[in-house]
């Protein structure tokens, strides 16, 4: 039994959608998330200042005592990967799940990517889904206005500018005849209905955010890791500017109000 926290962190919002998979794969455990929103998006910047931010993120959540790590952000998880392996707690990104999920799910072995620039420009995912299937046939998109769509709270199924979007970046990939699409950036789960209903029913969506919370609930049951089941996991929310629109889309996103719960953190302090 452990019953230290799961550090869990992205740029803004979009880590919410591995916070919402994991408190129904894992209700004992208690979560501390950190979202960078002040500095939100990283999908653009250069993967050094990517690997900067992502090592602040991660000293800020070792303070707790974090028995694992979670990036769930597409952006680190693909450009600054080689600072999350330099940690010494177990820990995990979005790309190596969601790659394994969509390997399983496809059935024409065409698989689309959608993610920030950052993201498509790594290779990443193309690396991982070639790893467990050599002839799949991939289809990258980057998608970076959808991240800031997210942060906007622009998120309803019928907003025309979203639907407007989402169409505009997954022509390539339905073009292309994939038959699955991995959401590459936590954020873009939050849009699924969206995406879905641009896609069509026939496409099969691999939400990053519920593949990482999966393989999160698999190391822990292979490390002997989990809190006491007897335990109600809590979440405490930590953002980097102000908490008011972070906690409306979170109160959606996670049926509770979290407001309570949610404080600002000058990043530059604490680290």
């Amino acid at each position: 039994m452990d019953k230290r926290p799961i550090g869990v962190f992205d740029s803004g919002l979009g880590g919410l959608s591995t916070v919402r998979a994991m408190k129904k794969l894992l209700p004992n455990e208690d979560i501390i998330y950190f979202g960078d929103t002040g500095r939100v998006p990283y999908g653009t910047r250069s993967k050094e200042t990517v690997e900067t931010y992502a090592a602040q993120d991660i000293k800020f959540l070792r303070s707790f005592s974090c028995k694992m790590i979670v990036a769930a952000c597409g952006t680190v998880s693909t450009a600054a990967a080689d600072v999350l392996s330099r940690i010494d707690e177990p820990s995990t990104g979005i790309t190596k799940p969601s790659a394994k999920a969509a390997a399983e799910a496809t059935k024409n072995n065409v698989i689309g990517v959608m993610g920030t620039s950052a993201t498509v420009n790594s290779g990443a995912f193309d690396n991982e889904i070639h790893a467990l299937s050599p002839d799949a046939k991939i289809i990258s998109v980057s998608c970076p206005l959808l991240v800031s769509l997210v942060e906007s709270n622009w998120i309803d199924i019928d907003d025309e500018v979203t639907n407007a979007a989402v169409r505009r970046y997954i022509a390539p990939i339905i073009e292309g005849g994939a038959d699955t699409i991995i959401l590459g950036c936590t954020h873009f789960p939050i849009l699924a209905p969206i995406i879905q209903k641009n896609a069509g029913n026939g496409v099969t969506l691999i939400d990053s955010g519920l593949a990482e919370a999966q393989y999160v609930k698999n190391v822990l049951e292979e490390k002997d890791m989990q809190n006491d089941l007897n335990h109600a996991g809590v979440q405490r929310f930590f953002v980097s500017d102000k908490t008011q629109n972070f906690c409306d889309v979170a109160n959606i996103l996670l049926s509770e109000d979290i407001s309570d719960s949610c404080e600002f953190v000058d990043i530059f302090k604490v680290i």
